[in-house]
């Protein structure tokens, strides 16, 4: 019993050093998404958003429901000419102009007075959060394999040490901290 015992720690530890290595690349990309995404509420993870007032040139004020060419010679102003989605009158004479990619033009057209709200993807953070969300099938499979993966890490990082540092000893003290502490927190703060 002693030697099977030694064997399923030996197997548990080379199970465990190997899934952990292949692994680590995503545990990292999801750790930093997912440190990032528990803070929406303090900044947007995907997204920059800058804002700027400017006063548009041109001959103001300008007639209502102008047509997408002259909605272009105001976005030519702040080099997003090629980036026109959308426009609409939310008041009579206030324009929104929604742009290609998220970004958006606020126009006064009493007077020229804009607000101009640029979304920029965050170059790293865009990436980590769309694939922390599963963009798509293949790495929906991936990330199922990830999550069976990471089961057999914990079991096996549970079974590899014996004795007073193992799960009969300090480990599962570690072990039942590490359960109770979401536990209390489903039971008495959601």
């Amino acid at each position: 019993m002693k030697k099977i015992g030694a064997k399923i720690r030996k197997w548990s530890r080379t199970i465990h050093r190997d899934l952990s290595f292949f692994f680590s690349g995503i545990i990292v990309i999801y750790a930093i998404s997912g440190i990032a995404l528990n803070h929406k509420r303090d900044f947007n993870p995907s997204y920059s958003i800058s804002r700027q007032e400017l006063t548009l040139s041109g001959k103001f004020p300008m007639a209502p429901n102008i047509n997408e060419q002259a909605v272009n010679s105001l976005l030519k102003q702040i080099d997003e000419q090629n980036a026109y989605a959308k426009h609409y009158y939310y008041e009579e004479q206030k324009m929104k102009v929604f742009l290609k990619g998220g970004s958006s033009l606020d126009v006064n057209m009493n007077t020229g007075n804009a607000i101009y709200e640029k979304l920029q993807k965050r170059p790293i953070l865009n990436t980590f959060n769309r694939l922390h969300m599963n963009p798509n099938r293949w790495w929906t499979w991936f990330s199922d394999i990830f999550a069976i993966s990471l089961l057999i890490i914990t079991v096996t990082g549970i079974i590899m040490l014996k004795g007073p540092k193992g799960f009969w000893g300090r480990g599962g003290i570690e072990f039942g901290i590490g359960i109770l502490i979401p536990i209390l927190f489903l039971l008495f703060l959601l």
